[in-house]
């Protein structure tokens, strides 16, 4: 195990990719970037960071991929309650941190996702999140799996919004002078939503690899 892996052993990985892709035209999970689709992309980057990696999806979504599955307890109802989904099967292995990132986002690096590990291991907060001009990015944080409970409280009150049950933990925030460093072009938490939104990912990822 490398020294990146060690540093985060108490840090488990997750990917949401649960998601309806309505807006994408096909499984976006599954949107080659180079010679790998997205998903695998997400997971092995994840991997390097943490060295233990599962994807949350519905159960039969994807009966080939190499990574563990976790069955979404609430497909359908958008990321939050793949959130809970994997603060709960974290806490069976007895992991103290979750690193939780969406599918969809081609830009992340290994660099990013080990430095905001070790952060999370030196905070007191029950989620490290960054934040960019759009605001905070909670899929793509650290999360204390302990909080579990309260983001279940919010969820079964009828909370769907990411942002809305943070609000009920001790949140860190890491602003740009914490991930800037990881990304000039300011592409880091990007995310493909639409196939025009593929396409421009293609166009960049080819003008930088």
């Amino acid at each position: 195990m490398n020294g990146e892996q060690t540093s985060s052993a108490r840090v488990r990985g997750y990917v949401l990719a649960g998601g309806a892709s309505s807006r994408f035209g096909g499984d976006k999970a599954l949107a080659k970037m180079g010679e790998e689709t997205l998903l695998a992309r997400v997971c092995r980057l994840l991997e390097g960071a943490t060295g233990d990696v599962r994807v949350v999806a519905s159960a039969g979504r994807y009966p080939d991929f190499e990574a563990k599955l976790v069955s979404d307890r609430w497909p359908g109802q958008g990321p939050l309650g793949g959130i809970i989904t994997a603060l709960v099967e974290s806490a069976g292995s007895g992991s103290e941190w979750s690193l939780i990132l969406s599918c969809d986002m081609p830009f992340l690096t290994a660099e990013w996702l080990g430095y905001l590990c070790r952060r999370a291991q030196r905070s007191p907060a029950q989620v490290v999140v960054p934040a960019s001009e759009h605001g905070w990015e909670p899929l793509c944080a650290c999360w204390r799996t302990a909080g579990v409970s309260r983001l279940e409280e919010a969820f079964d009150g009828g909370v769907r919004k990411v942002t809305e049950a943070m609000q009920r933990l001790a949140v860190e925030v890491l602003d740009e002078s914490d991930w800037k460093r990881f990304d000039s072009a300011e592409r880091l938490f990007w995310n493909m939503n639409t196939y025009h939104d593929y396409q421009e990912a293609l166009r960049v990822w080819g003008r930088t690899t």
